[in-house]
C-alpha cells in the first residue's frame, strides 16, 4: 500500500482490483449499504480536490488512487475540471452480464477554451440501473434516506507524459509543462506592460 494509506494489509498484499471486482465487490456493496470487507476504499468528495491532492485522502496503490464519491453533473475542482472523454465501456462479470459502466474523464487546468488538458485520467465506475442500491432507510443502522444508487467508485492516475513523445526529449511532469507555458505567457505580456 502507499505510504499515506490508512489501511494496514499484511506484507505482500496489493490492492489491484479488476473492473468487475470494483463494481461487484465494492460499489454494489456500498450502494446496498452493506459493509465492504476489507473496508479499504474511503469516501471522498472528489470535486473540490485537484488530482495531485489525492495523496493521503484516497487509497493509493502503484500511483493509482481509489475512492467512493457521489456522481454530480459539474465536476469542478480548485484549479480546473474533469471532462468526459466520450468513452464509456460496459463492465461485465464472468458470465458476460453487464454489471456496471466505466467512464473515462480527463482533467483540465483553468476554465473554458483557455484550459490546459493534463495527463490526469479518472475512470469512474457506476452501477447498471438494475443493480443500483435502493437507498431505503435502514432500520438497524439508522442511516438517513440517501439515494446510494448515485455512488461511484473512481480510479485516478497520471498517464505517462512521454507516451506520445520521443524518448530523446527531456521528460517533464504534466504540471511542469503547464507552469512553463504559463511562464511563457508572462514573458509575452511583459513588453505590453512596459507601454
Amino acid at each position: 500500500m502507499g505510504e499515506n494509506s490508512n489501511v494496514k494489509l499484511p506484507p505482500g498484499f496489493r490492492f489491484d482490483p479488476t473492473d468487475e471486482e470494483l463494481v461487484v465487490h465494492f460499489l454494489q456493496r456500498k450502494a446496498a449499504l452493506m459493509p465492504c470487507h476489507p473496508d479499504v476504499i474511503p469516501d471522498l468528495e472528489l470535486y473540490p480536490h485537484d488530482p495531485w491532492e489525492l495523496d493521503g485522502k484516497a487509497l493509493c496503490e502503484d500511483n493509482q488512487w481509489y475512492f467512493y464519491s457521489r456522481r454530480i453533473p459539474i465536476r469542478s475542482a480548485s484549479n480546473g475540471y474533469w471532462e468526459p472523454m466520450g468513452i464509456d465501456e460496459p463492465v461485465v462479470n464472468s458470465i458476460n452480464k453487464r454489471v456496471g459502466m466505466k467512464r473515462y474523464l480527463v482533467f483540465y487546468i483553468g476554465e473554458g477554451p483557455a484550459a490546459f488538458k493534463t495527463n490526469w485520467i479518472m475512470q469512474e465506475y457506476s452501477l447498471s440501473v438494475s443493480d443500483s442500491g435502493t437507498g431505503k432507510l435502514s432500520k438497524r443502522s439508522g442511516h438517513s434516506k440517501i439515494d446510494y444508487s448515485k455512488w461511484v467508485v473512481c480510479r485516478v492516475y497520471e498517464r505517462n507524459c512521454s507516451e506520445d513523445e520521443d524518448d530523446d526529449e527531456t521528460e517533464l511532469s504534466c504540471l511542469d509543462e503547464v507552469f512553463l507555458s504559463l511562464d511563457d505567457m508572462d514573458e509575452i505580456s511583459l513588453p505590453l506592460n512596459e507601454l
